[in-house]
């Protein structure tokens, strides 16, 4: 399966790309997850609760991050597994453009899934997965907004 949108974010890119590299962020903005641990500049290990449809799984991946073209490009891979609900890998290529004062962040996803979870269906794991990544932009964008307000007026 393979998403993709844009949101526009009231943030500069480079404060955009910070909060992508930021575990403490992207911890708050990932539905479900529980803990987000940071290995190195580049390797992430995530635990994280989803439930799609009547399948609920905690999930315990690894995420390795790419910043070759930081910070207008950004790519990620992981891959997890819930056990016996199955398994879950995929990426996302994100690019950051600037627009004045503020960024437009582009996404690609895809995603491959198997085990229990895939026997749902693909309605219901596609309208899952659109769900969780419009949930984690929104919180993204929420969050970066409201962290560079209260930067701009503490200046």
């Amino acid at each position: 399966m393979e998403m993709n949108d844009e949101i526009r974010i009231e943030a500069p890119r480079s404060r955009v790309y910070e909060a992508l590299n930021d575990p403490a962020i992207l911890k708050e903005c990932i539905p479900g997850c529980e803990e987000l641990t940071q290995h190195s500049d580049t390797e992430l290990e995530a635990k994280v609760v989803l439930k799609i449809g009547p399948v609920k799984a905690r999930f315990g991946g690894n995420v390795t991050l790419d910043k070759t073209n930081a910070p207008e490009r950004y790519s990620l891979a992981g891959e997890g597994s819930g056990g016996v609900a199955g398994f879950a890998k995929g990426g996302a290529d994100v690019d950051l453009e600037e627009d004045g004062d503020a960024t437009v962040l582009r996404y690609t996803a895809t995603a491959d899934i198997g085990g229990k979870i895939a026997q749902l269906g693909s309605r219901l794991i596609n309208s899952t997965a659109n769900r969780l990544a419009g949930q984690f932009f929104k919180r993204f964008k929420d969050e970066v907004e409201r962290e560079s307000v209260s930067v701009d007026s503490s200046a």
